[in-house]
């Protein structure tokens, strides 16, 4: 969707089933077209594409791509961002750590992630800036030393190259946005700097680098980390970094009192992480990697729960939690307040509520269509307050 100051919005298509091509395909038939009537009929529809790496590989088929294309034609929709984190499935089976391998020590994601851009620089709209978002590196817990932060940095510099040549022989405007996750490899936007600070220590003359490498932005995950969204742009932008795509996208917050935690067991589910941040006044974070980590840490130490916990479970856009549990929104909110006073800063906005197969009964709003349906009205109502929306 076309937005005023050259800036396009859509939605992730990570919230439909699909590991080959043709099941993604097939989402975006069934489910795509019915938002895209609803919401902009009549216009240019831009999709936030997510392709497994097998999907990617059927993809690449030159028959596959001509016929993707034309189908893109004849139903006026664009490709302009491509969500490259979840490599392998992401439905229906045990993601959690599981999404961040390969990481980026690995030839693995590297190649995936080159295949990509190839294909997204031939489904480019002429003039059009394109994104691929993908994971901050690695994890906290696979033992990230020096010799695996320094391979993190090469295939990284490799894939920059990669991009790089493509924008060359294309004229399009390619980049690459590393996404800061609790307990990723870089998570705050002080690691954020440090990640981006250590490259450069290593690369003091790849300025380039930083044309074709930056950040997604989500909100949910910056949120869960206490951050204020106003403050933790402008440090990020401050710096160089390019802000290459921002997710409109909102967590989970609950006050620990006893009622809340026995409800909390509720949005355990086995299939996505669902990390839970503690803040106590101005005591350091405490960082849980799952629910039931912090829950378990709640049984052992009742008396020392902190004042507030966010829970990495994406909420959707328009929905209010009930009872005693809150949202995030605030925090998207900030951030739209941030890109009206800086609305060339980023591109890219795409709405990212993947959990919908996992969400508790009282946060759906009818099918699936229904509820996208429901964050693109939200969404542009908010954008169109702060001049971000015609």
């Amino acid at each position: 969707m076309h937005l005023p100051h050259g800036n396009h919005l859509g939605y992730c298509t990570n919230i439909h089933r699909g590991e080959t091509f043709e099941e993604t395909w097939r989402g975006l038939r069934d489910y795509t077209l019915q938002v895209r009537e609803r919401v902009a009929p009549g216009k240019p529809y831009g999709i936030g594409l997510r392709l497994s790496e097998q999907a990617a590989r059927d993809l690449s088929a030159p028959c596959m791509l001509a016929e993707f294309q034309e189908w893109l034609e004849a139903n006026n929709c664009y490709v302009f961002t491509i969500n490259g984190f979840p490599y392998g499935s992401f439905h229906g089976t045990r993601v959690k750590e599981q999404v961040f391998k390969p990481d980026w020590t690995t030839k693995e994601r590297l190649d995936y992630t080159c295949l990509l851009f190839d294909l997204l620089a031939k489904l480019l709209p002429k003039g059009m800036s394109g994104s691929v978002s993908t994971l901050p590196g690695s994890h906290k817990e696979f033992g990230i030393g020096g010799d695996e932060l320094n391979a993190i940095f090469d295939n990284l510099k490799a894939c920059s190259e990669h991009i790089q040549r493509l924008c060359d022989a294309t004229g399009h405007d390619l980049h690459l946005g590393l996404e800061p996750e609790p307990l990723g490899l870089f998570e705050t936007s002080g690691e954020t700097l440090k990640f981006f600070g250590l490259y450069l220590d290593r690369h003091p003359k790849e300025l380039n680098f930083f044309k074709r490498v930056g950040l997604n932005y989500d909100c949910c995950h910056l949120a869960v980390e206490f951050e204020e969204a106003g403050e933790a742009l402008d440090r990020i932008t401050s710096a160089g970094i390019r802000l290459s795509k921002l997710h409109l996208s909102s967590a989970l917050s609950l006050q620990p009192t006893k009622e809340n935690l026995e409800r909390l067991r509720g949005y355990d589910e086995p299939v996505y992480f669902h990390q839970v941040v503690v803040k106590e006044g101005e005591a350091p974070l405490r960082r849980f990697r799952d629910i039931p980590n912090a829950l378990e840490m709640a049984a052992q130490t009742p008396n020392d729960l902190g004042e507030e916990w966010r829970v990495h479970f994406h909420i959707p856009l328009h929905a209010e939690p009930s009872g005693g549990f809150r949202d995030t929104k605030d925090h998207l909110l900030g951030a739209l307040d941030w890109l009206q006073v800086n609305p060339t800063a980023c591109q890219h906005l795409e709405m990212e509520t993947y959990t919908w197969e996992v969400l508790p009964e009282g946060l759906r709003t009818g099918d699936v269509v229904d509820q996208l349906s429901a964050e693109y009205a939200w969404t542009l109502g908010e954008m169109k307050k702060r001049g971000l929306a015609a």
